[in-house]
């Protein structure tokens, strides 16, 4: 399969979905890793502009754990909200991925990047299907299965999959930490002291909730067919 992941940022996929990544591309998927803000307000003592090359570069040092490709970039950082504009570049983005399932931010989350890149991703997911929506894209996609990954605190989220991502969960941390801008600016401004202990806390409440040690969750938004027929997630 082609896995399409879309997060905020560019180090939202690894935090939230990077051990099912992981798996999907050691299971022999295609894995691109989407970001549509280009991290370019997440730090300090820098400007905007070299803040954005330096997270565009980390995008891809993260991607290259796991052998997937990153992209993405399309706005600045505070500006991931639905308009016709933006979601026709959203949907240009789908379109040139041509995914079998799709990832992304659940709609209630802490900040309006990751609720905005929800509300793009749900509108453009179909907005990608008919033939007569016109873009710079000249690519069709059926109706993509498509899946919520648990909002940032995890607070009032209710999946209905998992993924064990037990052998995966150092491989995890890895990619957060090709993150290297963020490591200061996560514990300074998020208040998270310790990085890599909050990710194996975090994967093992959702482990506990599946019986294994280190899990992800995620919650089926649009399902097809296929998704019907078998398991899409690992």
């Amino acid at each position: 399969m082609r896995v399409l992941a879309i997060g905020a940022h560019p180090d939202d996929l690894e935090h939230q979905c990077g051990g099912t990544l992981a798996r999907y591309a050691a299971e022999g998927h295609e894995v691109v890793m989407a970001h549509l803000c280009n991290g370019n307000k997440g730090g300090t003592n820098v400007t905007s502009e070299e803040l954005a090359v330096t997270r565009e570069q980390e995008a891809r040092d993260a991607a290259a754990v796991i052998g997937a490709e990153a992209v993405g970039g399309l706005f600045g950082d505070l500006e991931a909200f639905l308009t016709e504009e933006k979601m026709i570049q959203v949907v240009d983005l789908i379109r040139e991925a041509q995914p079998d399932v799709i990832l992304t931010h659940h709609p209630d989350d802490y900040m309006n990047d990751h609720i905005g890149t929800s509300q793009l991703v749900f509108a453009a997911a179909f907005a990608a299907t008919p033939p007569l929506m016109k873009t710079h894209v000249d690519k069709i996609v059926g109706i993509v299965p498509m899946y919520y990954f648990s909002p940032t605190d995890g607070h009032g989220f209710l999946p209905t999959e998992y993924v064990d991502i037990t052998d995966f969960i150092e491989t995890k941390k890895q990619m957060v930490l090709a993150h290297r801008s963020q490591i200061a600016w996560i514990r300074d401004h998020h208040g998270m002291a310790d990085l890599e202990a909050r990710i194996e806390a975090v994967g093992r409440f959702w482990g506990g909730q599946c019986n294994c040690t280190f899990a992800e969750p995620f919650a089926l938004v649009r399902a097809s067919g296929r998704a019907r027929a078998f398991r899409i997630l690992p």
